[in-house]
């Protein structure tokens, strides 16, 4: 086994991990925005703060967590148009080539994102709710580690595509073709 499939394999740790606190943020979603709206209803008394942070905390990791394990599954968005026009040798580097594309993008907001959260971790950034302060800036921090995650795996899959060159797949199909 090469050293990049050794990392893409070690990469499946924090992948895994960054999906499941993506998860659990969208159950604890789920369970506080079910506790607010019966508050609201049946007792007349919403809980202080919900829309913040539902915005602030559980959207942004449900968001943005999950990018590296939607590259692992390639659940990203892909250019099959032009993969449909060619050879499949076409395909495979048109896809290689959308992989390049979508790393410059992730490592520019890898990094704006990440100078915006140590900004905003340095000013102590909060958001005004009805019963007082949330803070949010540890919040900012899911975009850089979600992207920066992302274009880790994305760096390996390049160097492993590129480096493997075109495969035909048995029988004409694809990988995760159905």
């Amino acid at each position: 086994m090469s050293t990049v499939e050794r990392l893409l394999r070690w990469l499946e740790i924090p992948i895994n991990l960054l999906l499941w606190i993506a998860l659990i943020a969208g159950f604890l979603m789920m369970i506080h925005v079910g506790a607010d709206v019966t508050g609201r209803t049946a007792f007349n008394h919403p809980l202080q703060g919900t829309t913040e942070i539902v915005s602030g905390w559980y959207m942004v990791a449900i968001c943005y967590l999950p990018w590296a394990w939607l590259t692992r599954n390639d659940n990203h968005i892909v250019a099959g148009i032009f993969e449909r026009i060619g050879t499949a040798w076409f395909g495979y580097w048109v896809e290689v080539f959308v992989k390049i594309v979508m790393l410059v993008y992730v490592v520019i907001f890898a990094w704006q994102t990440g100078t915006r959260a140590v900004a905003q971790t340095r000013a102590g950034e909060v958001w005004e709710a009805a019963g007082g302060f949330i803070p949010v800036w540890p919040s900012r921090w899911a975009l850089p580690v979600g992207a920066g995650l992302m274009a880790i795996y994305l760096v390996l899959r390049i160097i492993r595509d590129a480096g493997r060159g075109y495969r035909p797949e048995p029988n004409g199909l694809r990988e995760g073709a159905l």
